[in-house]
């Protein structure tokens, strides 16, 4: 069951476009997995498209030259992509909902939506389709810790990491943001439990030790914008070298 979600402001965030990339990458990905976030953008993106085709409206019915404004301003609205009943759809959500629109190629393995770590396929939201072939290799941690780093470009540092049961990540805080999308199985840090489809936010005021306890082992995909910081025991030996580990 999934307990945790972007907050409103972040949903509609999304909806307007005004989340960062990695942000919205994240947002979206949860928005596949979770039907309630799903539902609420709906409902915001039909509700942002009927405020910008009143605006339009008013305004373009208030200038002198009222005709020609309309004129130009319905052909520059019929440019931008329209969900089913015609209203304008934001940039916040097209590429979201276009990942429901276009068929996958048919793939005999099903390689295009899933990833797979020692014999293991895991199955990922529409969203990270994409990044499947963008994705490195599998590297193994400290303990029972798999990273496998995904290039964004320059929308963030990325990776899948994946936490074997009974592996967890050495106590720590964040220097910067960490968000996490738990992709598969459940993991708890000490602050509470997380299972597949929770969307996670982690800073600097927050101190945890994420630990898959399930014997099938959980699967995140995470973005960092600074590397993590070691708290406790010898793990602080790490944080010289922890840009090597999570970027």
């Amino acid at each position: 069951m999934i307990r945790f979600h972007p907050s409103a402001q972040q949903l509609r965030d999304f909806v307007e476009g005004t989340l960062s990339p990695a942000i919205s990458l994240m947002v979206s990905a949860h928005c596949d997995m979770c039907p309630k976030c799903q539902r609420f953008v709906e409902i915001e993106t039909e509700s942002l498209a009927a405020q910008m085709v009143s605006s339009v409206s008013e305004n373009a019915f208030a200038a002198s030259d009222a005709s020609l404004q309309f004129g130009d301003m319905f052909s520059q609205i019929t440019q931008l992509p329209q969900i089913a009943d015609g209203s304008v759809e934001t940039a916040g959500v097209s590429e979201y909902r276009e990942s429901f629109k276009k068929p996958l190629a048919p793939s005999k393995s099903e390689k295009l939506n899933t990833i797979e770590l020692d014999g293991r396929t895991f199955t990922l939201p529409r969203t990270l389709h994409r990044y499947i072939d963008k994705t490195g290799n599998w590297s193994s941690l400290v303990g029972k810790l798999w990273q496998a780093p995904v290039d964004l470009g320059n929308q963030g540092v990325a990776n899948f990491i994946f936490m074997g049961g009974g592996g967890s990540v050495p106590e720590h805080t964040h220097r910067g943001t960490e968000y996490t999308l738990v992709i598969d199985g459940e993991f708890s840090d000490g602050l509470s439990r997380y299972d597949t489809g929770d969307f996670i936010f982690m800073d600097g005021e927050k101190t945890h030790t994420p630990k898959a306890e399930g014997k099938d082992g959980c699967l995140v995909f995470s973005i960092v914008d600074q590397p993590l910081h070691f708290t406790s025991g010898l793990a602080r030996l790490l944080n010289p070298f922890s840009h090597l580990f999570f970027r």
